[in-house]
């Protein structure tokens, strides 16, 4: 029996008689349901339209109505940031563990291909640091979608200055400046993009790396995170 990946008790499989005459492989799943359950999806007809925050009205939440209007925008997100999300995280992300990646990786991917179905037409995913890559060994959102088709048009400035947004505070999130730049030749003019990353937070990087992409000539950029 497979163990669960967060708490390492044993994962029971059962074994349908339709399974079994379907000759179909077996999907081996990686976290048990007990875990599974404390991960909180974020009802989409209930969420903020601009940032994708869990509310009980799809209306423009505080922090968004803060924003200045990013016309061609907006982030959707697939899960609350709780306590089980931030103890993924930091096992995930900050300790390195790179076999966690799997735990969402099926749904991760399904999110993605199903916006490229409706109106995608080029993933992007929001870049690491060289640093971060140096010390880490991988992009934490990279290693959710291995089999997902990616466009490498952005890359950080400045990447030995910068300061891993994980270890500000909201306000100095919010005083960010520009930390990307567009790789030459990009070829995103008239393009629908999916933007990809895994928190967010206060908003500023995605939206950072949003405008560069609008201003850049992309018809817009949908954001799709992990949690929020």
């Amino acid at each position: 029996m497979p163990a669960c990946l967060l708490c390492q008790s044993q994962i029971q499989i059962k074994l349908t008689l339709p399974w079994l005459l379907s000759w179909q492989p077996m999907h081996r799943p990686v976290v048990c349901n007990r875990c599974w359950q404390r991960f909180e999806p974020i009802k989409r007809p209930h969420a903020c339209p601009g940032c994708g925050r869990a509310q009980d009205q799809p209306t423009p939440c505080l922090d968004c109505t803060r924003w200045p209007v990013l016309a061609g925008f907006h982030n959707e997100a697939l899960f609350r940031y709780n306590e089980a999300m931030h103890a993924y995280f930091h096992q995930y992300k900050f300790s390195g563990d790179y076999q966690l990646r799997q735990v969402f990786a099926t749904v991760f991917q399904q999110a993605i291909r199903q916006r490229i179905t409706r109106t995608a037409t080029l993933v992007v995913i929001i870049p690491v640091t060289p640093a971060t890559m140096q010390t880490r060994g991988f992009n934490q959102v990279s290693g959710w979608m291995p089999t997902i088709e990616t466009v490498a048009v952005l890359t950080t400035q400045a990447a030995t200055k910068l300061v891993p947004q994980s270890k500000k505070d909201r306000h100095a999130r919010l005083q960010t400046p520009q930390p990307f730049r567009l790789d030459t030749p990009a070829n995103i003019t008239g393009q629908s993009i999916l933007l990809v990353d895994d928190i967010y937070t206060t908003g500023r990087t995605i939206r950072h790396a949003a405008s560069l992409l609008l201003e850049n000539g992309a018809k817009s950029v949908t954001g799709l995170t992990l949690a929020r």
